[in-house]
């Protein structure tokens, strides 16, 4: 591969239902690029748990502190005290997720050609916080709605949601957006989107904040959009985007919606960044539908090592794998049944192998 050998470390939790079945094969075909990669197993899950009593031992939460990065497997809840370390614990409060078109791929758009824009989704706030409760633990905080104008214990018996935006969230995640536009090809544009006419106080707020933080990139186009007015432009133009920022729910959204443009969530990468850690894992979910088939697209898994390869330095290997990837749709020839064909998982992976000499 011609790669300058860098020793690193990944720690690998394999996920749930189907989700082994397309890590352990990109483990595979990475470990066969030679690049002195140490891949490790934190224990986790039911098996975890039957082994220590614990889904998520402390041994396991050492290995991935040791680890320079993760590699996670889509979960059904069984790994999901990992997840929220690597989330929460680790801070990584950008989620990207790219949304690439691959020509060869079936995407239901008659002209996908172009798109190649990103979704920066802030990842750690907004109503991920977590903090839900009765209406009626409202009362003594006598809270009027801007809308309904009354108290909002008073509209019945029900249940609330509270939605979080600080300037440290928001300023950190917008920063890493321009940045991040400012290492792309091509348009070098930012777009912000958040719902800031229902919401001024809160969407309002990173709006705010965005729009401070743009004059900082003279460099970067920066623009926004309503996040309804917004989900329509991404589907009639998404050729016109660049790098797009938004909080969490939104984010959460909008980046599934935006597969959809070019295939399927079964070619949706993620990488969720914090300021010294990162894990990758596929954007869909564990498949159990056709767990143990061994039909699941790759594609995902696989565009998601490319970014934890980037982020490990891998640069040039990074480049190779994603060019093979797209060699193999531009082919056709052996694509799973999601993209109109008839491989299994390990035949597109070792499509892709085959591109790389590997």
């Amino acid at each position: 591969m011609n790669q300058t050998r860098v020793s690193k470390t990944i720690a690998v939790i394999e996920g749930d239902d189907a989700a082994p079945e397309v890590i352990q094969p990109t483990v595979e075909l990475i470990d066969r690029m030679d690049l002195g990669i140490t891949w490790t197993y934190p224990l986790v899950g039911e098996a975890a748990k039957a082994e220590t009593g614990k889904s998520f031992p402390d041994v396991s939460r050492a290995l991935i502190d040791q680890a320079d990065t993760t590699l996670f497997g889509s979960t059904s809840g069984s790994s999901g005290s990992s997840l929220l370390y690597l989330r929460w614990g680790k801070k990584t409060f950008a989620n990207v997720r790219p949304c690439l078109h691959l020509p060869g791929c079936s995407s239901p758009l008659a002209n996908p050609e172009g798109i190649d824009f990103v979704i920066v989704r802030e990842n750690l706030e907004d109503l991920y916080v977590g903090v839900e409760g009765q209406l009626a633990d409202l009362a003594p905080l006598n809270l009027v709605g801007r809308t309904i104008r009354k108290p909002i214990h008073e509209l019945g018996v029900g249940r609330f949601a509270i939605k979080a935006i600080t300037r440290e969230g928001s300023e950190r995640v917008i920063r890493f957006a321009f940045e991040l536009a400012r290492t792309r090809d091509g348009q070098k544009r930012v777009t912000s989107t958040q719902k800031h006419n229902m919401l001024p106080v809160t969407d309002g707020y990173f709006l705010e904040i965005a729009r401070e933080i743009a004059t900082e990139y003279p460099d970067i186009e920066y623009e926004t959009f309503i996040v309804d007015d917004f989900a329509c432009r991404m589907i009639v133009q998404p050729q016109h985007f660049d790098v797009i920022v938004m909080p969490n729910l939104y984010g959460d959204i909008l980046s599934d919606g935006a597969a959809g443009l070019v295939g399927s969530l079964g070619l949706a990468a993620s990488g969720c960044y914090g300021e010294d850690y990162a894990y990758f894992e596929p954007a869909h979910g564990t498949a159990p539908d056709i767990a143990g088939k061994g039909i699941i697209n790759p594609t995902a898994t696989l565009l998601s090592a490319c970014m934890m390869l980037k982020y490990l330095d891998f640069e040039d290997a990074a480049t190779h794998l994603q060019e093979a990837i797209a060699s193999v749709y531009a082919e056709g020839k052996r694509l799973t049944p999601d993209q109109g064909g008839t491989a299994s998982t390990l035949d597109f992976c070792a499509a892709t192998a085959e591109r790389l000499n590997i």
